[in-house]
């Protein structure tokens, strides 16, 4: 490409995105601090604290520092998941969800940036499984804070907003269902047995995928038939409180097959949007599903299959890996 034709290209870019965006405004999975520095007096740009129970956090925290703009939203108390059938964690309605979404003054060309805590891998989910939804109802212009609002307090501490924020103006975000992300509990137990039609990826610890311990809202230990445990903390940097580099995702996945579909699952489908999001979003597959009911559902449902312990082959595998080190 010549010098003349890249000028003309950054041109017609910048005529497309408009004077009140950067190129930086293009959407990626996930933004670093510099990028929301960048971006707080953008109009466009919508940040939503998440920060609740799960991280020690609450709007209080959130009056006592915030990033400046943001407003809070308590991931567990205001809708991103809600209960039916005393099943919890399920994917809202359209209508629920569009009114949430309004009231925090999201719109259709509105470019969301969601902030957890930045605190731990499971705190990390919340933002995850919040990414997850604005996705399956429709909306593609959506990003994570990598490390949160820890790693915004670390490189601007200058720049702490306190008290209460002026409420946004309601946005006009209009919630359609896309299918592609989602999955119902009838369609994976179509899928028990298979297992040369999709990968059910458990992204819950050792302990309750061999059905040692379980969830307290699940009736019974155990995980769904032919499983493959893949721990969703692996995805995450603890000493650095964000998700690890590209590379290191690449080599740490390199096990969920490629020549199949992906069934990510946990207890709530919260420790399963980590996986749903490295897979699909990080990584590039857009062959991954998430199962929001996940085990809590799954067992709630006494005719559906469970297993408990090691599998023959989990055993061979075992075996051979302590010996070879």
């Amino acid at each position: 490409m010549t010098i003349f034709n890249r000028v003309i290209l950054a041109i017609l870019l910048w005529a497309t995105l408009g004077a009140g965006t950067t190129l930086a405004s293009i959407v990626q999975p996930l933004v670093n601090t510099d990028w929301v520095a960048n971006n707080l007096d953008n109009k466009k740009v919508v940040l939503i604290d998440l920060r609740n129970k799960i991280d020690e956090g609450s709007y209080e925290t959130y009056l006592d520092g915030h990033i400046p703009s943001s407003i809070h939203s308590d991931y567990l108390k205001d809708g991103w998941r809600v209960g039916r059938d005393d099943v919890v964690g399920l994917l809202p309605t359209e209508t629920q969800f569009e009114a949430l979404a309004r009231k925090l003054g999201v719109s259709q060309d509105s470019h969301v940036v969601l902030i957890p805590a930045g605190v731990s891998s499971t705190d990390f989910g919340s933002s995850a499984r919040a990414y997850w939804t604005f996705k399956v109802f429709g909306h593609e212009n959506v990003s994570i804070l990598n490390g949160g609002y820890a790693a915004w307090l670390a490189a601007h501490p200058e720049l702490i907003e306190r008290g209460a924020p002026v409420s946004p103006a309601p946005g006009n975000f209009v919630a359609r269902f896309q299918p592609q992300g989602y999955i119902a509990a009838d369609e994976v137990a179509q899928l028990v047995g298979k297992t040369d039609t999709a990968t059910l990826l458990d992204g819950r610890n050792e302990a309750q995928y061999y059905g040692e311990a379980k969830h307290p809202k699940a009736a019974q230990p155990g995980r769904i038939p032919g499983a493959q445990l893949l721990f969703q903390e692996i995805a995450y940097d603890v000493d650095n409180n964000q998700l690890k580099s590209v590379g290191e995702l690449q080599a740490l996945y390199a096990d969920v097959r490629l020549d199949q579909p992906v069934i990510s699952y946990c207890n709530t489908g919260h420790w399963a949007a980590t996986n749903w999001f490295v897979l699909s979003e990080i990584l590039g597959r857009k062959d991954v599903k998430l199962y929001d009911g996940s085990m809590v559902e799954w067992t709630a449902d006494a005719d559906n299959p469970l297993e408990i312990g090691k599998s023959n082959l989990q055993k061979i595998k075992g075996f051979f890996k302590s010996v070879l080190g």
